[in-house]
């Protein structure tokens, strides 16, 4: 009856109490774990949780909570391949960010362990294994018969959410993970995320750039605001391009910013001037090249030879 009338009325309400109770259950042993189990976990100097990581696990579980439920879910599985596509756009960049901002160290210590968790996640995490996790699962959620598959199939589609959250949280670990040492130095993050923004264009060029109806499924009578089939992947190609690389590039930005204005208090810090250097302070001259063998040991003499 609820599939009879969403096919008449694309706003009617579904329940998904599957996702309730993931987003509460998710709630609930975060909350445990910051009353019980982080007290016992840090120093008594420091903080079990900080209110910005609270605020970011929380606004995880939201756009969690948003991007897998009524109405957005609904119109992704059912009406508009645009929706699938912002959704997963959520659920692969906005959402794994922003739970890992929202994550004490301590707990994520305590996640993965010191053994082989922690080596497999290290494993994973790195520049070239990262980049070939997220962009081939961006690759095979985007193929026809996977897309096809997800929609007949619900349970596969909330699994293959599943992927796309932990794609992203491999992606995003050496961006702004809790662990320190697994994250990239900035240069790096920055070029990390550039590389991020290409493999993308592929599956977008061609959604928005295909003559024909890429995706069987979305073919239905039931059109929503007038757009057809080709005119639904044409945007949904455009969402792709234009709002994730827009999101990755602004991250880059401030990433640059940040790394401009760190670099220069470093150098405050040693005293020296950004616009003042003098340029050949980095080229090696023959005064230092005559300092460095004034002060270096003599050389071993060699034995004489009867």
């Amino acid at each position: 009856m609820g599939e009879a009338v969403a096919a008449v009325d694309p706003w009617a309400f579904q329940a998904h109490p599957e996702v309730w109770a993931l987003v509460a259950g998710l709630a609930g042993l975060w909350w445990y774990a910051m009353r019980r189990i982080g007290p016992t976990a840090v120093r008594d100097d420091e903080p079990v949780v900080t209110r910005g990581q609270a605020g970011w696990f929380a606004a995880a579980l939201l756009t969690l909570w948003f991007a897998s439920d009524w109405p957005v879910h609904d119109l992704a599985e059912e009406r508009l391949y645009a929706a699938h596509m912002f959704q997963h756009l959520l659920l692969s960049f906005i959402v794994p960010a922003m739970a890992l901002l929202g994550t004490p160290t301590w707990l994520a210590r305590l996640l993965v362990g010191s053994g082989r968790g922690y080596r497999v996640v290290r494993a994973l995490t790195r520049l070239i294994p990262a980049t070939l996790i997220f962009n081939s699962v961006v690759l095979l959620t985007h193929a026809p018969f996977a897309v096809t598959a997800s929609v007949e199939n619900p349970l596969l589609h909330y699994g293959i959410h599943v992927l796309v959250v932990g794609s992203g949280l491999i992606m995003w670990m050496g961006v702004c993970g809790p662990l320190p040492e697994l994250r990239f130095r900035m240069p790096v993050q920055m070029a990390h995320l550039f590389l991020q923004s290409l493999i993308p264009v592929v599956p977008a060029g061609w959604l928005t750039f295909a003559e024909g109806v890429v995706y069987k499924v979305y073919d239905t009578p039931y059109r929503m605001w007038g757009l057809t089939a080709v005119e639904d992947q044409q945007l949904a190609g455009v969402i792709m391009k234009v709002a994730g690389s827009t999101f990755l590039w602004a991250v880059i930005i401030v990433l640059f910013a940040r790394w401009v204005e760190r670099s220069q208090g470093d150098e405050r810090a040693r005293g020296i001037a950004p616009d003042r250097r003098a340029p050949e302070a980095d080229v090696l001259t023959w005064a230092e090249v005559e300092r460095q063998l004034a002060t270096a040991p003599p050389a071993p003499q060699e034995p004489e030879h009867t």
